[in-house]
């Protein structure tokens, strides 16, 4: 079983918004007292792989645990969840690369290229659906093996906004994991 299916609510809480929140407080810190503002940019990328492979892990573990508890009148695509998974952690761990690896990486952003917006919007549009289909997939999931029944949209709607929305829904979404996966072990940091 996935450790994301163990965690309390307010341990996930801490990795997810906590320990970002920290590094760029420490980040900002050292970039306004070594009179250097673009040095945020050089840890940015860092801050990012833990932030999306926290959040994103959490997505997978719902994803593709809740479908062994659906029951046998629910079919969903699970190869679907899953390349419509990879697709944005690639594309974001491409653009952290890109980033991390630019050299001058100061200049940067002040060298605004049109063609490489018009290359990357279309890409940057399909990533969201890709994230919003993930968010789709793991709420339908959920109230479907809460229900134990086939689901509208009416009927996980708030499960879907609270998982968009997750500083607020990992409150109320997290102890319903730990319920559905009867995790009783604590996990301690």
């Amino acid at each position: 079983m996935n450790i994301f299916l163990k965690l309390k609510h307010w341990q996930l809480f801490i990795l997810t918004f906590g320990i970002p929140v920290i590094f760029e407080i420490i980040f900002m810190r050292e970039a306004i007292s070594g009179n250097n503002p673009w040095m945020f940019f050089k840890y940015f990328p860092v801050m990012m792989i833990i932030y999306v492979g926290i959040i994103f892990g959490w997505f997978y573990a719902l994803g593709t645990n809740l479908q062994k508890k659906l029951p046998e009148t629910v079919k969903m695509n699970l190869t679907r969840f899953r390349w419509f998974f990879f697709i944005p952690v690639a594309y974001i761990l491409f653009f952290c690369w890109v980033i991390f690896n630019i050299p001058g990486n100061e200049n940067f952003m002040l060298q605004f290229n049109p063609l490489i917006f018009l290359a990357i919007f279309p890409v940057h549009l399909f990533c969201m659906f890709c994230i919003f289909y993930c968010l789709y997939f793991v709420s339908k999931s959920l109230k479907s093996v809460e229900l134990q029944r086939p689901v509208t949209f009416s009927d996980f709607a708030g499960e879907f906004f609270l998982i968009w929305f997750l500083p607020i829904g990992v409150w109320i979404i997290q102890p319903r994991i730990n319920k559905l996966f009867n995790t009783n072990q604590e996990i301690s940091f």
